[in-house]
């Protein structure tokens, strides 16, 4: 049920009262937003006391309030819930703090110290809660659960017991402003891909600490999981499930081929190796780099188990661009198992020596490196034929 000033209703007491950023198209410098995305804030009112539990991105300090006066008075919170520091969710909270004069806010032990150190915040306001804590507001219970490096280190998720309601913070988030709230209006399939963009970019790295932290929540067995950005799982199964897959490294039978060319010699063999591996019945996902969103990219290594980069030398290294790839691949932790490279040069060479030391560290098996000293000839289509027989062996593992 919607209500005024764009406030929403997921249970009785329990309401949406965040902020839609409609055209914010970039996140962290890093992260294309061509949905925008949310800031869900949620209000849990009982009979005795109020928490808000999240806050708002800076700049939307008034909307917050504005959507919270529709009901209560803001004055009379009791607690502010910080489940994670970062200012896109606990920007708001000394603001709320300043507005509330006796409220709490309610943090783990090493959010206390977040909070402290980046928003000034008197830390005799501050409650440090852990999964033993039970916060009473009168016919609604809060519980905790420590989630660290989800994906900073303080993270908490709050478990609204009556109702069974999870507010994870990030985890199970996805960017997205659009008016639907929750996945299956949006569209299951539609918020799942949204959230697999979400998690290749988040919480990738993380996977160890996500697989626990899943297997905490399906031991909560929630009906409602509404993270703080994007969309609310009303049926928590369908992106639990995806969690699993994700956070457990469960491959698809498939290879991404990311390449760049700078005068066709690169793109000739990627090209090549993309049409020997389609007729072989492989998967084959295929990125002109200068062209391509590094979003879509980043999101097929969450489970392409196989990379090919395609990249020529430039100035005795590897393609900047290709680089970039690379280097994204290793930040975000990527669970890519095997590698192949491309490339050609002119005058001299040095990329492929330029693109190991980019990827050191990976644990990745290089399959092969095909370079050749100007246009590719028959002698690297027949070793780009063998690549492709390499290529289709291992994905037999999957």
């Amino acid at each position: 049920m919607a209500l005024p000033k764009g406030t929403f209703t997921i249970a009785p007491g329990v309401f949406w009262v965040g902020v839609k950023h409609d055209n914010r198209r970039m996140f962290d410098a890093l992260i294309p937003l061509p949905r925008g995305t949310s800031y869900n804030a949620y209000l849990v009112v009982g009979s005795d006391k109020v928490a808000l539990i999240d806050t708002v991105n800076p700049g939307f300090e008034d909307e917050l309030v504005e959507k919270v006066s529709v009901h209560v008075d803001p004055t009379k919170i009791d607690y502010v819930v910080m489940n994670h520091a970062e200012p896109d969710h606990a920007n708001a909270a000394k603001h709320m703090l300043d507005i509330a004069p006796n409220a709490k806010l309610l943090a783990g032990a090493k959010g206390k110290e977040a909070a402290m150190m980046y928003f000034d915040i008197d830390p005799s306001r501050i409650i440090v809660v852990d999964e033993t804590t039970k916060i009473q507001l009168g016919g609604k219970t809060l519980s905790f659960v420590d989630a660290p490096w989800l994906h900073w280190p303080e993270t908490i998720f709050t478990y609204l017991e009556e109702d069974k309601i999870l507010f994870p913070c990030d985890f199970f988030g996805s960017h997205i402003a659009h008016g639907e709230f929750y996945a299956d209006e949006y569209g299951n399939e539609k918020s799942i891909e949204l959230a697999k963009l979400y998690f290749a970019e988040i919480m990738m790295p993380f996977r160890k600490q996500g697989m626990n932290a899943t297997e905490k929540v399906k031991k909560l067995n929630p009906k409602v999981i509404a993270p703080s950005h994007g969309v609310i799982w009303r049926d928590p199964h369908v992106i639990l499930d995806e969690y699993e897959k994700w956070n457990g490294e469960k491959f698809e039978k498939k290879v991404l081929i990311a390449y760049v060319s700078m005068w066709g010699s690169c793109e000739k063999m990627a090209r090549t190796l993309q049409e020997i591996l389609v007729k072989k019945g492989v998967e084959v996902n295929i990125y002109d780099l200068p062209n391509s969103n590094i979003g879509d990219l980043a999101t097929e290594l969450v489970d392409s188990p196989i990379l090919v980069v395609g990249a020529p030398t430039v100035l005795n290294g590897i393609h900047p661009v290709a680089a970039y790839v690379a280097l994204l691949a290793k930040t975000l932790r990527a669970p890519t198992k095997y590698a192949a490279v491309l490339t050609s040069y002119g005058w001299g060479g040095g990329a492929v020596k330029q693109l190991q030391a980019l990827l050191d560290g990976m644990k990745l098996e290089i399959l092969d490196v095909v370079e050749v000293k100007g246009p590719p000839k028959q002698a690297q289509f027949d070793k780009i034929a063998v690549l492709a027989d390499k290529i289709e062996e291992k994905l037999r593992e999957f």
